[in-house]
Formats: structure tokens, C-alpha cells, sequence
């Protein structure tokens, strides 16, 4: 839990608005509403190490892992 919670405060630090959070197929959570551009290169890295990467599988480009979910 510690790894997702740094994960968070990273993407805090890029939006703070609590209807950005959702959970996809299979237990991916989606962080949306952070256009993944405006995220300096070692966030986006550490974000990467902490089990987050960019996906544009959706209408809009954003933060994505599977990591943590139940399956």
C-alpha cells in the first residue's frame, strides 16, 4: 500500500479533483484528468516504478495500473 500511496502523491502534486479516480476492467484503477504531457520525466519514471503507466486505451490519455487490484 505504501508504493500506491506514492503514487497518488506524485499525481497530486498534477490535480486534485476527487472524480479522477476509477476503477477499469480488471482491477486496473485509472487516473484520469492529468494530461500525462504536463508530468516532468521523473515522475513519470517513478510513476512507471511504482507500477503506473501512461494508457491511451481510453477517450483521453492517462495514469493506469494493474498492480493493485484483486486479481
Amino acid at each position: 500500500m505504501e508504493d500506491l500511496i506514492k503514487a497518488l502523491t506524485i499525481l497530486l502534486k498534477y490535480g486534485n479533483r476527487r472524480d479522477r479516480v476509477c476503477c477499469g476492467d480488471h482491477d486496473t484503477i485509472l487516473i484520469y484528468g492529468i494530461d500525462p504531457a504536463v508530468v516532468s520525466a521523473k515522475d513519470v519514471a517513478e510513476l512507471k516504478r511504482l507500477g503506473f503507466d501512461i494508457t491511451t486505451e481510453y477517450d483521453e490519455p492517462m495514469f493506469s495500473s494493474s498492480r493493485y487490484g484483486s486479481a
